[in-house]
This record gives structure tokens, sequence and C-alpha cells, in this order.
């Protein structure tokens, strides 16, 4: 067995590094500031984000492909690197739902890394798979490490970027996810070989270097020009940002009346705004919270941490780690043992349970 020799040409390297870049700044800016969205626009950013984090996967792989420099010509089978970009963009996709449709703990976190970092290796060695005239042999060492590094750099860049959602993690986070997606790259390649081969293994048609040449073009021009659409906001002047989250924001001045704060709401797949003046309880659910009123109930997107944030400057009472109640709309207070419950008077509105460890506060707000 003879393996060929070969190299890459250093600028479609140092290309490569950058598209992992910008792919990952375009991605996780995209997913910034979701909990002031509506469902359907939450969908669409996780959707776009994971084409943009899984596109820059598949690019900035076949760019550096580009740079392969072998004694022989060699072509892609275009059905297996489709199913390769397809894989990366999944993969993606599952770890952003986690983080943003589910309750995200650390382990959600670490989960979410996981996936994606499994993500770039399947879509390098399904990638590498439909290479034709040429069959790759990779080292155990090789795949071992390219998948050490993946997960836990995939990991990191997710910790750092979701632990506190800020512009300044974001692109902390999208350094550690560039510099995954290019080290798996050339990692799995320093520990792979290259045998020639005589006979196309035709499973789809046939790509010169050329024709990927055009896509990979394609889809870093998408993804740059997702980059420039996505980079403005960080440019935003203060008094251009949206209204509505400046409206609901806390002043550390000034005590917010309950009739001045409006709460985003949902129903029926329109958002609304509630006063929090008509709010009788706030409820957790899961990630996000149900506004309960003294005749409606709404979904919010404010997970209970920030309705805490938000709504205890305004007069609201925490009751338990689950519930906050308006003290204005209580009717009556019970006290049994070492639980009670908040009461509103109003027939098909549930009561709120006080849990032991708020049962004093509560007691001195309803007497």
């Amino acid at each position: 067995m003879e393996f060929l020799e070969f190299g890459h040409n250093p600028w479609l390297v140092a290309i490569s590094l950058i598209v992992a870049l910008i792919a990952g700044a375009t991605g996780l800016s995209l997913t910034k500031d979701l909990s002031n969205k509506t469902l359907p626009q939450r969908r669409l950013a996780v959707a776009l984000a994971s084409v943009a984090l899984g596109g820059g996967i598949w690019s900035m792989h076949f760019v550096a492909m580009l740079g392969l420099q072998l004694p022989i010509l060699f072509y892609y089978d275009a059905a297996i690197t489709l199913v390769s970009a397809l894989i990366a963009i999944l993969m993606v996709a599952l770890a952003l739902v986690l983080l943003h449709f589910t309750v995200r703990t650390k382990s959600v976190i670490v989960l979410a890394g996981t996936i994606v970092g499994a993500g770039i290796l399947a879509m390098h060695y399904v990638g590498m798979a439909g290479m034709q005239l040429c069959r790759p042999v990779y080292s155990a060492l090789g795949i071992v490490g390219s998948s050490i590094l993946a997960i836990a750099l995939c990991i990191v860049a997710f910790w750092v970027a979701y632990g506190v959602r800020s512009n300044r993690t974001i692109m902390a986070g999208t350094v550690f996810f560039g510099v995954a997606v290019f080290a798996v790259h050339f990692l799995a390649m320093a520990g792979t070989q290259f045998i020639a081969l005589d006979n196309i293994r035709e499973f789809g048609p046939v790509i010169s270097n050329e024709v990927m040449a055009i896509g990979v073009i394609l889809s870093s021009f998408v993804i740059f020009g997702a980059f420039l659409w996505v980079g403005t906001t960080y440019l935003v002047p203060a008094e251009d940002l949206d209204q509505t989250a400046l409206a609901s924001e806390p002043q550390p001045t000034a005590k917010p009346a309950q009739s001045d704060l409006r709460i985003p709401c949902e129903r029926d797949g329109g958002k609304v705004f509630v006063a929090a003046s008509d709010v009788a309880f706030v409820r957790a659910d899961g990630h996000y919270t149900q506004v309960y009123t003294m005749t409606d109930r709404y979904f919010c997107v404010w997970p209970i941490t920030q309705a805490v944030q938000r709504l205890i400057p305004a007069g609201f009472l925490k009751v338990h780690r689950s519930y906050i109640v308006n003290p204005n709309k209580v009717a009556r207070f019970e006290r049994s043992k070492d639980k009670g419950q908040c009461n509103f008077g109003v027939e098909g509105l549930p009561p709120v349970p006080v849990s032991r460890s708020h049962l004093k506060e509560a007691g001195a707000a309803f007497g």
C-alpha cells in the first residue's frame, strides 16, 4: 500500500479559519436576545443560526479541501457531499433547540456542545467519504484526538456563549467555535493518508474541484452577507434599540410603577403587552412563564428569573421558586403549618402556593 504525498495551500488554510470564525459569529449572534422575541421569531432565528453554523462547518471543511494538494486528480460525490452539509446543519439545529426551547441548565449546555462537536466530526468524515479516485486512510490516533478536541472545544464554546449572554461572551464563544472547527479538521487530516484508486465509486453525480469551488464560494458569500447583516446589531445606537425592551428594563434610580410596566406576552400566535397592574400572578413554565390576569392566561418569553428581576421592583412578591404574585390582587392569604396559599377570589383562577422559605415574607405582606 503506497500512500500519496500531500500538502495544503497556506492561503486557503487561512481563509478556512476566517470562514469558521465568521460562521460562528453569525450563528451565535442570530440567537442573541431571543427572550424578547415572539415564538415564530425565535423559531426562525434558530433555523437561520443552524444554517449559518452548520453551513459554516461545511464551508470551512471544503475551503480547506480546495487547498489540499495531491499528485493526482480527484473528484467528489455530489450526493455524499450534500449529505455531509445536511448532517452539520441538523446536528447544530438539535443543539440550538435544546438551548432555546428547554430549560438551559449546565447539563443542557454540555449536551449541546457535545452534539455540535459530534456534528463537526460526522460532517468531516462523511465529507471525506465523498472523495473519488483516492481513498482516505485514517489512524486511530487521529480519530480519537480529533473527537476529543471537537467535543471539548464545542462544550467550551457553548459554555462561554450561553453561560451569560452578552456581546463579549458571544464573541469569545465565536473564537472557541471557529478554532474548534478549524483545529478538528487539520488534526484529523494530520492522521489521514491517501491511496490512489483506479475507478470511481459512484453513488451520486461526480463534481470536480472547480465546481466545488463555485459551491463553496456561494455558501461563503451567504455566510459573510449574513454576518454583515447581524453585525449591524452591535452598532445600533441606544436610541434606536427596541422600545419594548427598553420600556421593560427596571430603572436603577426609581421604582417602576405597575401601571407603567408592560409584560411582553403571546396568545393565539400574536404578541400582546399586558400591564403589570392587571396581572394576578406569574408561574414558571420551563424556560418561560405563564402570566395570569383575573380573566386570562398568557404565554411569556421571560424565564422566571427575568420575571423576578423585572416585577419585584414594581411591587410583586415572590412566594415560591416558581411563582410571583401581585399583592394588590390577592384576596385572601391562608397559612397551614409550614406552607400557605394565596387566593384571588375569582372563580377559575387557581390559588398560588406559598413555600416555607417565603412564609414569613408573605405573612408580613398580607397580615
